[in-house]
Formats: structure tokens, sequence, C-alpha cells
């Protein structure tokens, strides 16, 4: 099938990489020539393990390739994917849909004959029937059908998200639009253990922010419980464990931290909380989830200043900035937070991180970059593991130890244990577990 990806943000460049790697002829759209260009040279703008490999050998192939020309792309695509960003718009938090909406225009003006037009793109519900509008309304006669496709891609291992998802969701009512949905992903429909749900637009499309909703709701519910670990004298890697291995909740997601970032929860739960409201259904428990967790970010600056007895005069280093591992993704991340609170309140920050450090340069000033986790350590009065990259999970707790001023270890992400910190003569605090 020949297909247009318009945008080659996350969600448009890996779709429109694994689409080709299944054999579709795939041409991804974006407006930004910088990129474009980038692309056609074989450099992937963003850090997404494998995708440059998967990429340079799909363009290799002749399946995939890169244009600004959105007008040449469409006409001859059977499937026209739309997957451009929808940021929380400035002062009310509601998703800005401007970029949909220009786009289904375009789109609109470049078919030639029977295509389906499918939102990828995380859009509030509605928003595939105002595609259809912009479309019909440019076109009265155009043969088209609008179809909702959320993705549900984790940053770090989207591919194998891609090819091996828990559920492809699609929402549309035509069963002509279905077969073709059926041929793009004919991989995964011939395998029994792929399920797929076919279902409304409107259900599609909540079906996504409530996914996200759930898995941020469940992320600040165990936060909670790490402070009241804290307080009582529980430890929450034990409570995680003890409620995970209850099927009816289940173990993912239970891992206590500095709360919740990236590119889709901060601006789903959000918007869903502004579409709630807008249509009367006010959503209260996600309003508390939006609220507690912006609130345990700020938190979490105090956390790390009590360790260090105040952190005036104080150099600390800080392992990790990306709100994840295996990405380069800075979008809401705790550290850009916690890391200006420190400074703030009088630190001097010594940094690194395997992929984030040139995004994170762009975002946070004042911050001494170095070559490794050991060269942020060195002289340093503490150290602060915000992000658990694998490289900060065996750390050599003996050089640790020689290159900091004081043994003391702030790990936000409960990379170790408690016993094995005491046996290193390490001082160790962590989230919802006595101090070492």
């Amino acid at each position: 099938m020949r297909v247009a990806m318009i945008g080659t943000g996350y969600v448009g460049l890996v779709s429109g990489a694994c689409f080709s790697n299944f054999g579709h002829h795939v041409v991804c759209v974006d407006k930004d020539a910088g990129k474009i260009a980038r692309l056609k040279r074989g450099e992937i703008p963003i850090f997404e393990p494998g995708l440059d490999a998967l990429v340079a050998d799909n363009v290799k192939a002749g399946r995939l390739a890169f244009t600004t020309d959105l007008a040449a792309a469409v006409p001859d695509a059977e499937a026209v994917f739309i997957a451009v960003g929808t940021p929380s718009r400035r002062g009310d938090g509601f998703a800005d849909l401007s970029y949909v909406y220009d786009a289904a225009a375009e789109i609109a003006d470049g078919l030639k004959h029977y295509a389906v037009v499918i939102t990828k793109s995380t859009v509030p519900v509605g928003t595939s029937k105002k595609v259809e509008d912009i479309i019909r309304a440019r076109r009265p006669n155009a043969d088209v059908d609008v179809a909702s496709n959320p993705e549900f891609l984790r940053e770090g291992s989207a591919i194998e998200d891609f090819q091996r998802p828990d559920r492809i969701v699609v929402g549309t009512e035509s069963e002509r639009a279905r077969n073709v949905v059926r041929a793009l992903y004919r991989p995964l429909f011939l395998n029994d253990k792929t399920p797929f749900i076919f279902t409304t637009r409107e259900s599609s499309e909540l079906i996504k922010y409530a996914s996200n909703a759930f898995l941020a709701t469940k992320i600040t519910f165990i936060n909670e419980m790490a402070d009241i670990c804290e307080k009582s004298g529980a430890d929450i890697q034990d409570v995680a464990r003890g409620i995970g291995l209850d099927g009816r909740i289940g173990s993912k997601f239970l891992n206590a931290g500095p709360g919740y970032g990236g590119s889709c929860f901060p601006k789903d739960t959000l918007a869903l909380v502004r579409q709630a409201d807008e249509c009367g259904a006010p959503t209260r428990l996600v309003e508390a989830v939006v609220d507690v967790n912006a609130k345990r970010k700020k938190r979490m600056a105090d956390k790390i200043a009590t360790a260090f007895g105040g952190v005036k005069g104080k150099t600390i280093a800080i392992l990790g900035v990306t709100f994840k591992p295996n990405t380069d993704d800075m979008r809401d991340s705790p550290s850009l937070d916690i890391i200006p609170a420190l400074q703030a309140a009088g630190a001097t920050i010594r940094a690194f991180d395997p992929e984030g450090m040139k995004e994170a340069g762009k975002l946070l000033s004042g911050v001494a970059w170095t070559e490794d986790a050991y060269d942020a350590m060195t002289g340093a009065d503490g150290v602060v593991i915000l992000t658990e990259w694998n490289e900060f999970r065996a750390l050599d707790l003996k050089q640790l130890k020689a290159k900091l001023k004081r043994p003391l270890l702030v790990d936000l992400r409960n990379i170790y244990t408690l016993r094995e910190m005491s046996d290193a003569g390490i001082e160790y605090h962590s989230i919802g577990r006595a101090p070492a």
C-alpha cells in the first residue's frame, strides 16, 4: 500500500518507518525543511533505540522517503495519517489542534482518489469528526473516509511496541475504511495474538486519553503511598510488590519516583480535564492527579535539600535529566523543576545524561555538563539520580566515594538496595524507604 505520514515527530517517524518495514511504501511529510534535509542525509532527529537502522534499511529498500511537499505525497496515497503535534494550548491547557486542522485542509486539496485519512495524533473526542467536516467543506465530493487510530508507543521501546502491540484500536464505522486498516496492519492482523478493537471514532479517541490518564493515576497513587511509607516506616517496594501481584491491579507503573513527565501524560491528562469540564462531566480524579504530580516534582528539590542539610554553596552531581531512560526527550521532565529550584537555593549543578544533554542544554542554564557520571561527581558534595539509565544501575561505589566530598547518594528512582548502600558506607536517601 501507499501511505502518506503527515508529521515526522516521534509518532510520525516511528510509525512511518515501521509501516515501511511491513512492506508498505511510505512518504513522511514535514514542513520543517531542516528536519527533512537531515532525514534525507540519514540523520535521525530523535533518539530511539533501533530507529536509525530501521530508517536506513527501508530508505535503501525504496519503501521510505521524506519530503516537505504534502501536495505531492497525498494524491497517490491510499492511507493518509495525521501525526502532527497536539501540545497544550497556552493559557487554558486544552489540546492545540491547529496543526491537525491545517493538515486536514491541505490533505483535502490533495485527494485524487479514495483514501482513508487517519488521525494518529492524540486528540480530544470529536476531533476526527471535525477533520472530516474540514475535508468535506473543501472537497464536498471527495471519496474519503476519516478514521481514528491512536498510538500507544512508549519512548525507548517504540519499535517493539509498534511491531508487537498490546492492541490496535481503530475508530470507524466504514467497512471500506476497516479493510484499508486491516491491510495496513496485515502482519499483525494475521497474528491472532494481536487484539484489534474496531469501534466508533469517539470511543477510539477517548480510549487513548483514558489509557494515559489511568497510567498517570497509577504513578501518582504509588508516589503518594511512598510518602506514607516514609512517614510510617513501611517500604514502598514491598508495598508495590504486594499490591502488584493482585491480577486486578498489576505491577506495571507502580515504581515510585519524582513524578511523571514526557510528551504524553502531562498534556493528555490536562487536556482530558479541560474537555471533561467543557462537556459537563468533570473528572475530579484526573484533576487531582494533575495537581499532585505538579506539586510532587517541585517537592523533590526540597527532599534533596534536606538530605544535603541545605544546598547553598554546595555542588550537586545530577545523573540523568531526561524524563525516562532510552530517550533524549526533555518534555516535562522532573529535572526541569528540580534543577532550577536547587540553583535558586544556591547550589551549583554538575550533570551528565547519556543522550539528553544537547536538548537539556537548551532548557537549563548554568549547568556544567560533564563527560560521564564520575566526572559529574568529581568534587561534588553528593550525587542525585534523577533518571534510571542502565549505566547508573551498577556504579562503582568505591569510585563514587572517592570522587565525592561526602559519600551521599539521593536516589529518586530506587535503583539500589538499602543493604548494599549501608555495606558500602554510603549515606543513601531514596523514595518511600528509610535512609540508609
